[in-house]
């Protein structure tokens, strides 16, 4: 019987960055491009409120082992999507899948328990618990959480003591363990934000969602918290997280989606994006480096010059000697009836 293959050793392993990044690399820079291996597959996602459309997503998969970037300006509907993915929101029309398993439908735990996780981009710790309670409540399938095995404590006090024990684990490695038996109210917001991505990796997912994990966070935290990022992804998790920092988005994201008024407008990796007339057009405005021609200027001096009018009560369109006028009769009442019109 032939020997087994020697297994390759661990120096000779790709890092999972590099993994990421060799299955992107020879994607075409276009919306709705299939990925290698997909974790979430998005199909026709729509989700209005009123007659206002937050969301309306075609086709958009994420890469499994990577780090997807989502950004846009403000209002594009990126949290949105975010909700509809986790549970806390329900759309209009589509349908969306993990591993194959459509999440549609499915309330946040449950969604949860499949393996998909998200952070908030205002921490959802719950103050008056402390650290490690926080974390404790991260924790899947626990036996004290039945009635009748409460009651004995056989039942589950082994797998509370294994739970305590990753806790602690995960609190050093985000550098809370000292912290473990304050109340989470009197953490700062950059160390709450790292107790959340602690307490999210407590249910051992395999996609962790984050929103605007900088938001709020002291920038002598921000590299810390950056550097947890990217080791979500060496230990075999797929990331997607909102971000506005364009410098953040190329130093840790494989690829990049990119939405404005509710649509993906381009996808591809970092370096591509700043040279997308799309997501400039989105972010600067469609004529933001276009001259003005001479009429343009002409009607923006008219604007102007009605607004200044309809400020001073003088009717648009006066003559300068209408207007010089109307300023000598309004000084004249004022001293003759005593305004003080220098307020």
């Amino acid at each position: 019987m032939p020997a087994d293959p020697s297994p390759v050793p661990p120096a000779d392993r790709p890092a999972p960055a590099r993994l990421a990044q060799a299955a992107l690399a020879d994607l075409p820079w276009q919306v709705g491009v299939a990925k290698p291996d997909p974790a979430l597959v998005v199909d026709g996602v729509t989700r209005t409120f009123g007659g206002l459309t937050a969301v309306s997503v075609d086709h958009l998969e994420i890469q499994r082992g990577g780090i997807t970037g989502l950004i846009g300006p403000n209002g594009a509907g990126k949290t949105t999507l975010f909700n509809l993915l986790t549970g806390f929101d329900q759309p209009d029309t589509g349908t969306w899948t993990f591993d194959g398993q459509s999440l549609g439908k499915l309330s946040p735990h449950k969604v949860a328990r499949l393996g998909v996780v998200r952070t908030f981009q205002l921490t959802k710790a719950l103050s008056r618990l402390t650290v490690m309670q926080n974390m404790l409540l991260g924790a899947q399938d626990q036996n004290g959480e039945s009635f009748l095995k409460a009651l004995v404590p056989g039942t589950w006090r082994r797998q509370e003591t294994a739970n305590t024990e990753r806790a602690m684990e995960l609190l050093t490695r985000f550098k809370l363990d000292a912290k473990k038996d304050d109340f989470a109210g009197i953490l700062s917001g950059g160390q709450r934000k790292l107790l959340e991505m602690a307490r999210a990796l407590m249910s051992d997912p395999k996609v962790v969602m984050l929103d605007e994990p900088r938001a709020g966070v002291n920038p002598a935290l921000t590299q810390s918290l950056l550097g947890h990022v990217k080791d979500l992804r060496e230990d075999g998790m797929t990331v997607v997280f909102v971000e506005h920092d364009m410098d953040v988005v190329r130093d840790i994201s494989d690829w990049v989606v990119v939405m404005a008024a509710g649509k993906i407008i381009a996808e591809g990796p970092p370096e591509s994006i700043s040279q997308n007339k799309d997501v400039v057009d989105a972010y600067l405005g469609a004529h933001h480096d276009a001259p003005l021609t001479n009429e343009e200027e002409d009607r923006v001096l008219a604007e102007a010059e009605a607004a200044i009018a309809r400020e001073e009560g003088v009717p648009t369109g006066a003559s300068p000697a209408e207007t010089l006028s109307s300023e000598r009769t309004g000084s004249h009442r004022s001293a003759t009836d005593g305004t003080d019109t220098t307020r």
